[in-house]
């Protein structure tokens, strides 16, 4: 281990220990690393200039606490007693301590519920978490060693390939587990934060606020160690709130999740259009679990008679009980829409 290195370990040493050790953190940490306490005060003095730490008093009434700056990270076996609740209450809730409410039940829904898919779900042996939070942001990382989410599902349910796993995800309401799960725990966490990236085995899918879509990356990481990883961002200044997103995904009759939106865009493969009615019924697998769906055309340039025919007219037709909304259209599509609705059923 280099300088460098090692100079950043006595100072996350420093800022884990802190809260308790707040008017013998120099003595303690000196202990730890064999290093004088004029040293470990250097170490003080550059977390408290860039807040990470701040005091109270002088001498030996000195008292360091942490600052609004904080930070943990640790990898952590995935035994029979680790929980999500557990490892939040015990290693990681001082980060968001004093966070507006909003903010905090933001993160501590996201860190849960992502880690607790890696519990259920991933059947890895380890899961390394990491949290940060500074003057602008919070950052949640959360990565396990598992089969991969993406694999998982394709195989579980019987997909075509990975990608068709992220488009039904994107829906929500999927699950593995349907007897301990809803499904709706990476729909709702991937919308309640500003962005959101989940990557596995070689896919990854990217939703950010400031940008109008969603959008799928090939990778690089295609094996190894990493099953899953997902990143999780909200700015400090946020004004969103959970429920409010729930709402957003009720029906208007009802409180419940009840209505989806269909980024289409994500039905593509590479540059391939969206022309024949197999594209059609691949993007619509698993929509009767809503009674409200909404196609979102957003970055589609143009589609087949067969791909919307098959949508608005023969889909339509065996569920009227299911309500289908077209938006964002540019007007080739929207012509193309606008003709599967008007035209009469088969005779």
């Amino acid at each position: 281990m280099n300088n460098k290195e090692r100079g950043e370990q006595i100072r996350r040493q420093i800022v884990r220990d802190v809260r308790d050790h707040p008017s013998d953190i120099s003595k303690h940490i000196s202990t730890l690393f064999a290093i004088t306490p004029q040293a470990v005060n250097a170490h003080i003095q550059r977390l408290e200039k860039e807040g990470w730490l701040t005091s109270t008093g002088s001498g030996k009434g000195k008292r360091y606490f942490l600052g609004d700056s904080r930070e943990y990270q640790s990898l952590f076996p995935l035994t029979e007693t680790f929980t999500e609740d557990g490892v939040w209450r015990d290693h990681f809730a001082y980060v968001f301590d004093g966070l507006p409410e909003n903010i905090l039940d933001i993160c501590h829904y996201g860190f849960t519920e992502m880690v607790n898919n890696v519990i259920d779900h991933s059947s890895g042996k380890q899961i390394y978490i990491s949290a940060t939070r500074d003057q602008e942001k919070i950052m949640i990382y959360i990565m396990d060693d598992g089969e991969g989410i993406f694999r998982k599902i394709k195989r579980l349910c019987q997909l075509n390939d990975e990608r068709q796993a992220l488009l039904e995800l994107s829906k929500g309401k999927l699950t593995t587990d349907p007897n301990n799960h809803t499904g709706e725990g990476i729909f709702f966490t991937s919308r309640v934060f500003d962005q959101f990236e989940i990557e596995s085995r070689g896919i990854r899918f990217s939703h950010d606020d400031s940008f109008e879509f969603d959008y799928i990356q090939e990778t690089n990481i295609t094996s190894g160690e990493v099953g899953t990883a997902v990143h999780m961002l909200i700015e400090r200044d946020s004004e969103r709130d959970i429920q409010s997103v729930f709402d957003d995904f009720a029906g208007p009759d009802a409180y419940q999740f009840n209505k989806t939106v269909i980024p289409v865009r994500l039905a593509q493969y590479g540059d391939e259009k969206l022309v024949s009615r197999s594209q059609a019924k691949r993007l619509m697998a698993h929509i009767e679990r809503f009674q409200y769906v909404i196609f979102d055309f957003g970055g589609v340039s143009a589609i087949g008679q067969a791909f919307a025919d098959e949508i608005f007219r023969v889909y339509a037709q065996h569920h009227p009980d299911i309500v289908l909304i077209p938006e964002n259209m540019v007007p080739n599509v929207e012509k193309m829409v606008k003709r599967a609705i008007s035209s009469k059923a088969p005779k």
